[in-house]
């Protein structure tokens, strides 16, 4: 939910063809649980490829996490056309925003309570809770943290798509040159 004095952008993903890498980029928050407690986990994703290009992992939901993900993405990747989130507080916050509009990206966000807005992270989450965060019961934050490098390494590194004709992320994302017949 938004902050009382949060600026609300439109979602501008509607009917738009995204069919290259750092078109559109896209973010949100999900929880893991540990064995005692739990860690919130935010994710920078590229849409075109699936590619995750940032996360981070903490004890506490508040901006600086998701502004953490998102400069390291840029720092990392460049700039998107378009930077699409929900309404949720740490992403209609000034610190989120300013850093969009300071690099001239167009934020977008989701109708509120529509999930099929951000669908590709919302199948993100769900990848990432049935291909690892179940299969393992985390002791603490360091372990978690270890496994979720290794998971999202693996993620865009090998695992295929198939709804990218199973082209792993990192093929989509980091396109091989066409070879030239002999």
């Amino acid at each position: 939910m938004p902050g009382k004095e949060h600026r609300i952008y439109p979602y501008r993903l509607r009917g738009l063809t995204i069919d290259r890498p750092n078109q559109v980029w896209a973010t949100d928050i999900s929880y893991l649980p540990l064995t005692r407690g739990f860690m919130y986990l935010v994710a920078v994703m590229d849409w075109h490829s699936r590619r995750v290009l940032s996360w981070q992992v903490s004890n506490t939901l508040d901006t600086d996490l998701c502004v953490d993900a998102l400069e390291e993405a840029l720092a990392r990747y460049g700039l998107p056309e378009i930077f699409n989130s929900d309404q949720g507080c740490q992403f209609t916050s000034q610190a989120f925003t300013n850093v969009l509009e300071g690099h001239g990206v167009a934020i977008s966000m989701d109708g509120k309570s529509c999930y099929r807005d951000n669908i590709f992270v919302e199948q993100l989450w769900r990848r990432v809770m049935y291909e690892c965060v179940y299969l393992t019961a985390f002791e603490d934050g360091t372990h978690l943290k270890r496994a979720m490098r290794n998971y999202f390494a693996w993620y865009n590194r090998e695992r295929p798509h198939q709804e990218l004709d199973d082209a792993t992320p990192d093929e989509m994302y980091f396109p091989q040159p066409v070879k030239q017949a002999a």
